[in-house]
């Protein structure tokens, strides 16, 4: 059997254990997620995977058809009660991705989301601004969700200025532990979390029912370096997304790891190794390097399913 070919009844086995086609598509929103949910739509670092110019073995599997591609870490964040539909980040496969959420939740009259939210300025985040220019969508005051340092970077630099020029975003304030009510179930709040901060403060998320709450915190340096404790955060919610940029020391070849000081997947499962099984599976691996194994190698995803913790995939579901 062809590799495409597997390939696809894969998506259609993952489809299934999702609970089943509502909308049609190879992955589908599953009736359990309720009418308030988030969607991963990217689980990859900001050069997605593969990457530019690489011709490791890690990228190579996906050139030679052996793994699927994978796009940067993407949020859905939908409410079919209100008929909202938000992203978390405009990643370089904005056009893809924000498809896909149009496809899964029905909403193809939709022509731009209700709202996106950024957490820094690093090329996988908020390029994927660009679509809604003039040269592609052309879209009218466009919700874009900002810190104050990331706001002054997009009205003061182009072509992302233009974009606020002509209105074809209209940005919005973000400050640090101040929630945003987006619709009468839904809240988000940013919190700042430590990162190299060229151009911008870097944030992660609370995300908010009135039933459950989602930690998203695609990028971070060490742990230690953050004011908060993780592991108590995760303990205040009911999944958290978190950097899972490497998975071990020595990954990047002719590069020191300090350059990028991101926490290593062992270091976080060291950090939860006394916690007990039900706050381990809280914890979802996401925005993998493409020198990380988790993202193309099984003995390492095997390593942390096995020690109880998850790793997030394009089409997951989470219900709010």
């Amino acid at each position: 059997m062809s590799t495409p070919k597997l390939f696809g009844i894969l998506l259609l086995a993952f489809s299934s254990c999702l609970g089943g086609p509502r909308h049609g598509l190879k992955f589908s929103i599953p009736d359990s997620a309720g009418d308030i949910y988030l969607v991963v739509l990217g689980i990859a670092q900001d050069g997605g995977y593969p990457h530019a110019d690489c011709r490791q073995k890690c990228c190579r599997l996906v050139v030679n058809g052996y793994q699927p591609a994978r796009s940067p870490v993407c949020l859905g964040l939908v409410d079919e009660r209100a008929g909202k539909v938000f992203l978390f980040e405009a990643t370089p496969a904005f056009a893809n991705q924000w498809w896909l959420l149009q496809e899964l939740t029905n909403n193809r009259d939709k022509r731009t989301p209700d709202g996106i939210f950024l957490t820094h300025a690093h090329i996988g985040h908020y390029t994927g601004l660009m679509q809604l220019g003039r040269e592609v969508m052309g879209t009218k005051n466009a919700p874009v969700w900002a810190m104050p340092r990331m706001e002054k970077f997009l009205r003061e630099n182009g072509p992302w200025s233009q974009l606020v020029r002509l209105q074809n975003i209209d940005l919005q304030a973000l400050q640090a532990d101040s929630t945003v009510q987006l619709t009468a179930d839904l809240r988000v709040t940013p919190f700042l979390v430590p990162h190299r901060d060229e151009y911008s403060e870097t944030v992660g998320f609370r995300i908010e029912s009135r039933n459950k709450k989602v930690l998203f915190i695609p990028d971070i340096d060490k742990w230690e370096k953050w004011s908060r404790d993780i592991v108590q955060e995760v303990r205040a919610v009911d999944h958290a997304l978190v950097d899972a940029t490497f998975y071990k020391d020595g990954e990047l070849v002719g590069r020191t790891m300090q350059e990028v000081p991101h926490p290593f997947v062992v270091e976080t499962m060291q950090r939860f190794a006394s916690e007990p099984g039900p706050e381990k599976k809280k914890v979802t691996f996401l925005h993998f390097n493409h020198t990380n194994p988790m993202i193309w190698e099984h003995k390492a995803r095997n390593e942390v399913l096995s020690a109880g913790f998850s790793i997030a995939e394009e089409g997951m579901v989470f219900g709010l």
